[in-house]
């Protein structure tokens, strides 16, 4: 089985690229969407990340976990951000293992990292995809599915490592500046080397 993971920088359109794998028919993980699940469905975690916030406004009115009020903390205390990861990051690790066992009979599969090269994990995969975008459309992208503030958005965009690095390390890349049918081009163009290159 080759293991590929798909990464790349805030509002990159790493989603549109598993949206066109899936309807490729091939099997896809979002470690974004586990974080997500884990949030609202994992009591044991979540009272784990109460007591750890205890200090904090990280709740929504009716007492769940508010993922924004959450991103904005860790996002500017690294402290509260590693704690955060200890708690979810062997829930997630868990989900992917348990994914990559249940398909181990598929040739390919996919595992969406957005951290991949933050959390050191490139040496888990045979493959990586980057999915790059410049960063006046990411800030675009941002703006009108978050509804941040230009500032945050663009504190956001900064504080990640820059796209060139993560080029370099990855061995596909994914230009998503312009429209789907270009996105959807791209893809069937890596999916179509894989499979000549490391499956013939």
């Amino acid at each position: 089985m080759l293991k590929i993971a798909i990464t790349g920088n805030i509002a990159s359109g790493k989603s549109q690229v598993e949206k066109i794998l899936l309807s490729l028919g091939y099997k896809v993980i979002d470690t974004d969407k586990i974080n997500h699940f884990i949030l609202a469905s994992d009591m044991e975690a979540v009272k784990e990340i109460k007591e750890a916030f205890k200090d904090d406004d990280i709740l929504n009115e009716d007492n769940t976990i508010s993922r924004e009020k959450l991103g904005k903390i860790v996002f500017t205390v690294n402290s509260k951000k590693l704690k955060l990861e200890e708690i979810l990051h062997k829930r997630i690790s868990k989900k992917v293992d348990e994914f990559l066992e249940k398909n181990k009979d598929e040739k390919m599969v996919f595992v969406s990292i957005p951290l991949l090269f933050e959390t050191k994990q490139e040496s888990k995969f045979d493959k990586i995809i980057f999915v790059s975008a410049d960063e006046d459309v990411r800030l675009k992208r941002l703006l009108e599915r978050n509804n941040y503030t230009k500032a945050h958005a663009k504190k956001r965009i900064s504080s990640q490592e820059k796209e060139d690095e993560k080029i370099k390390k990855s061995d596909f890349v994914i230009y998503n500046n312009s429209d789907f049918i270009n996105l959807r081009k791209q893809v069937n163009n890596i999916v179509n080397q894989l499979c000549n290159i490391y499956l013939s």
